[in-house]
């Protein structure tokens, strides 16, 4: 065995050249005829000890340098250009990247957010910071990739040292890629939102347009109610609009009313000038003007719209909407419905929605009807059934219940619920500026109950400032003050039975209800009925349901009271 020589003098220089990240942390393999056994050539000792100790000593100044040191002894010369080669800007990018990779595989205490970018992680530079005071920039972190409208991870711009990299906007992928129209009925199940329309709309150049007008309406809650609204394109609530993720819409608002007023689209991600909050993002709309909102739809989910400009008076009259953007990746349910939810204040035998009003609300409605003038939820058995509710009314949250079923609320507005975090519930609590969808399969046929569980949600102009008559024995009283009060007659003493279609002013519904096949129900105000039938083509009411034999609750025969050992006492 004998020591191995290099094969070139120009190996050698060329290893001594190599730089310092290079030659501290490689693990290859020998360069082919370096120092150790194999392809070598003996030669004396004296001479090769003389290079061996000639070799450490550039090796060893190589290792004792400091790393900015062996930083610059590896910097190219720049080309004839005046520009780094591609062998440095490689290096430098690899650099980069091992050092993010070491800045992120260590714990690093926690830094106090920049008053200024609004972003943690460093500091705000004082005066005697030494970024400050070298001229640098504190480093920024990286930018985050986004998500293209497939769910899959966009590639991310490469960070640069001393610069500032913000997070995609949201919209940011669907105004690079530019996806085409969603199109109802090709792309997605289309909406059926019980007595609402469905706003048209027109293609310009890729452009979903719509128009708006708000406007004084006459509006029927129910046969006998008619009130003097404000709504949307003839009715209040105003026609749905839909729209699918990734679509840019642009929407024309004409104000015909006689105050200034605006739009908000309640839960889209849009930029701050299209956000329609009057005097913060945009002048309002005066009486006779006509404004443009144009944006991008980065979100699936139920949204609605409302004047935001004299927020208090405008949506107590009626100027609210639902806001419907499907996915583009979806199964779709096989019926989808939009409620939107509203309470008012209309005194029997007035003609005004009062505004003013925070507690007593005497109109409850499901998109704009009272019940028993709600149109039916129809759905066919083994239907994929989802729901969306939204709540703009004044005041209060609606706990929606509904009979026979049970079903899991799948989203908010602001977004969906992932299928791990959802839950089986038969009343879902929709608050004030909400909306929920739900879901369920109508897997049990029959009429069942939709409706808030307030019980005084379920009246019809029920008034509060009475008397509580329950249990009271008028006997002998009705005669008696008739003398005085032709006409009167004794009410409540059971509570609300009997009492539909008492005498009430003009223009007023006072505890009107169903009169179903059994009987009258009672029941009024935020109601509608979910009508599940073996065969329902369609969204038309199929009437009341066909029970089968045997399928409905009786007066018991004193045999059966007998044979189960109940005795009525």
């Amino acid at each position: 065995m004998s020591l191995a020589r290099w094969n070139t003098a120009a190996e050698v220089r060329g290893t001594l050249a190599q730089p310092a990240h290079e030659t501290r942390g490689s693990r290859g393999a020998p360069a082919p005829g370096g120092w150790g056994l194999g392809r070598a050539t003996p030669f004396p000792v004296l001479p090769a000890l003389l290079h061996t100790a000639l070799a450490l000593c550039c090796l060893l100044a190589l290792l004792c340098a400091s790393p900015a040191e062996a930083q610059d002894q590896t910097v190219s010369e720049p080309d004839h250009t005046g520009h780094a080669t591609q062998a440095d800007q490689a290096d430098q990018a690899d650099q980069v990247e091992r050092a993010d990779q070491d800045h992120s595989g260590h714990a690093q205490p926690a830094q106090p957010q920049d008053p200024a970018s609004g972003h943690a992680g460093h500091a705000a530079p004082t005066a005697g910071d030494r970024r400050e005071s070298s001229g640098q920039e504190p480093e920024k972190p990286r930018k985050p990739k986004a998500k293209n409208p497939t769910g899959e991870k966009a590639e991310a711009e490469p960070s640069e040292p001393g610069r500032h990299v913000f997070p995609p906007l949201p919209w940011a992928e669907f105004e690079r890629t530019r996806l085409p129209p969603g199109q109802p009925g090709r792309d997605y199940t289309p909406v059926f939102a019980p007595d609402v329309n469905t706003l048209p709309f027109t293609l310009r150049e890729g452009v979903k347009v719509f128009h708006l007008v708000a406007e004084p309406i006459d509006h029927e809650f129910a046969p006998g109610l008619v009130a003097r609204c404000w709504g949307y394109n003839g009715d209040t609530p105003g026609p749905l609009l839909e729209a699918m993720q990734g679509d840019r819409v642009r929407i024309y608002v004409t104000n015909k009313l006689p105050a200034a007023t605006s739009v908000h689209w309640h839960g889209i991600r849009l930029p701050s000038g299209m956000d329609g909050a009057a005097g913060l993002t945009q002048p309002p709309i005066l009486p006779g003007k006509t404004f443009i909102y144009e944006f991008w739809l980065p979100d699936a989910g139920t949204f609605m719209y409302h004047s935001h400009f004299d927020d208090m008076t405008q949506e107590a009259m009626g100027l609210v909407g639902m806001f419907v953007v499907h996915p583009r990746k979806a199964r779709p349910p096989d019926r989808d419905f939009a409620i939107l939810l509203q309470e008012w204040r209309i005194d029997p035998g007035t003609a005004r929605p009062n505004p003013l009003e925070m507690i007593e609300f005497n109109v409850l409605t499901m998109n704009g009807r009272a019940f028993p003038h709600t149109h039916p939820l129809v759905a066919e058995l083994g239907d994929r059934v989802r729901i969306r509710l939204g709540n703009l009314s004044p005041q209060d949250h609606h706990p929606i219940h509904i009979h026979g079923y049970d079903f899991r609320i799948v989203a908010t507005d602001g977004g969906p619920i992932a299928e791990a975090a959802q839950w089986p519930e038969t009343t879902v609590l929709v608050p004030v500026g909400s909306t929920r969808d739900i879901e369920l399969v109508a897997d049990n046929p029959g009429d069942w109950f939709f409706h808030c569980h307030m019980t005084h949600h379920t009246m019809n102009q029920m008034g509060h400032d009475m008397e509580n008559m329950v249990g009271v024995d008028p006997t002998g009283a009705e005669q008696r003050i008739s003398r005085l009060l032709p006409g009167w007659m004794p009410m409540g003493t059971r509570g609300m039975e009997n009492m539909e279609g008492m005498p009430a002013p003009k223009n007023s519904i006072p505890m009107s209800g169903l009169k179903g096949q059994f009987g009258p129900t009672t029941m009024g105000g935020m109601v509608t009925v979910f009508r599940v039938r073996e065969r329902a083509p369609g969204y038309a009411d199929p009437g009341p349901y066909d029970f089968p034999a045997g399928t409905v609750a009786r007066e018991a025969t004193a045999k059966e009271l007998r044979g189960d050992g109940i005795e009525l006492k």
